[in-house]
């Protein structure tokens, strides 16, 4: 993975159809997706049971891109190996998630994976203040963690300060929650670069019609990129 502050586009598979995640996963990367936006949910952490281990082990080989992996479970540290073995490129853990999130950050890069930090709506870009030289991404959340399809939540005012903060470090800024082709200019303005969306890129398109992916994620994209 090179870093650049270019928009990337990176879908959201809790959106697409969970029966045909492999060709689902090539149908957006051959419409422009330049992520894939793996989200894993432990019924603990966040109130929905997603993906495993496994599963993100069998989504890997169809991945040709950067297989963007979200843990929104705690306790994180015991699964990393598994996560890297399984495939990430990068692996995003939730602040909120444990004590010692300066371990756990260390632990993914040691595993040879970018690492990523969460914050939920409620914590200020202040959290990772002290972080910022163990990251390689901030995940910044525009909903409450666990489901798909929310409202999203203004957080233009934390995205900009975390821009601020981060400088000329090479610290992506990550969107999650509620981006579609209204919002997309906001948090791109603020210092988003990347922009996870998952009904917005599949809404109205399927295996069969992936060509409504590809218009989707254009329009996304020229939103943002017009901010």
């Amino acid at each position: 993975m090179s870093f650049d502050r270019s928009v990337k586009i990176a879908p959201s598979i809790l959106s697409a159809d969970f029966a045909n995640f492999g060709q689902e996963i090539r149908a957006i990367e051959a419409e422009g997706a330049d992520w894939v936006h793996v989200d894993v949910m432990d019924g603990h952490f966040v109130p929905n049971l997603t993906f495993g281990p496994m599963a993100v082990k069998a989504f890997r080989p169809h991945v040709k891109t950067v297989m963007d992996v979200h843990l929104m479970i705690a306790p994180v540290d015991p699964y990393i190996e598994a996560y890297a073995d399984a495939g990430a490129d990068v692996l995003t853990a939730h602040i909120e998630a444990g004590p010692h999130i300066h371990r756990t950050l260390q632990a993914i890069r040691a595993s040879g994976m970018k690492a990523g930090v969460a914050l939920n709506p409620g914590t200020p870009a202040e959290a990772v203040a002290h972080l910022l030289d163990l990251t390689d991404l901030i995940c910044v959340m525009t909903v409450n963690p666990g489901f798909g399809g929310q409202k999203f939540i203004d957080m233009t005012g934390k995205i900009t300060d975390l821009r601020q903060m981060i400088g000329d470090r090479p610290v992506h800024i990550e969107i999650d929650g509620g981006v579609d082709p209204t919002t997309a200019p906001k948090v791109r303005a603020a210092g988003a670069d990347v922009l996870v969306a998952g009904s917005a890129v599949f809404k109205g398109g399927s295996v069969d019609n992936p060509g409504v992916y590809g218009e989707n994620i254009r329009a996304i994209r020229e939103a943002a990129n017009a901010a």
